[in-house]
């Protein structure tokens, strides 16, 4: 599976429901999800890819949402990529993120990057990346209760945890 992008619109999109999961979107089995763009599919681990503009990604900000449906645990991942940004705008959108990261899950500790963030329990990660233009795109991911068991399954079918697709996202290069 390639590397998993998501992008979201605003803090409040990429809110967890009462579930637990963004978007409104529950962990676990899942009967319906919006038809996706594309799909990529590795072991135990399908990815549900939305580009800007399609269901849940259709916010302003919002480039790309991706879902990680693991074969046995469902809806287990969700991962958000902002558009490109620089400067204030960057700053502030953090800002609210990390704001809303805190009011949620307390105070994250320090991530595997830099400028990266990790919530308790590992359940949230916010980072950044460099772009193509030079800016940075916010990457925020939240994983479900399911998480663990999923990416064991997916390291004994693949070699390598769950977790790698993620850290290829933001460039930690290892889970």
């Amino acid at each position: 599976m390639s590397t998993a992008l998501v992008l979201t619109h605003s803090v409040t999109a990429a809110e967890p429901s009462a579930d637990g999961a963004p978007f409104g979107l529950a962990w676990g089995p899942i009967t319906k999800v919006p038809r996706p763009f594309k799909a990529e599919h590795e072991a135990n681990l399908t990815a549900l890819f939305y580009p800007h503009g399609w269901d849940p990604a259709n916010g302003p900000a919002t480039a790309e949402v991706i879902l990680v449906i693991c074969r046995d645990e469902g809806l287990q991942q969700v991962v958000w990529v902002g558009l490109p940004m620089s400067g204030e705008a960057l700053a502030r959108t953090r800002r609210a993120i990390h704001a809303e990261g805190v009011r949620r899950y307390g105070e994250p500790g320090v991530g595997g990057t830099a400028d990266s963030e990790v919530w308790p329990g590992g359940r949230a990660l916010l980072a950044s990346r460099e772009a193509a233009d030079g800016n940075r795109e916010l990457v925020m991911t939240a994983v479900g209760p399911g998480y663990a068991a999923c990416s064991e399954t997916h390291h004994a079918e693949t070699g390598h945890p769950a977790g790698t697709h993620m850290a290829d996202l933001i460039g930690t290069g290892s889970p």
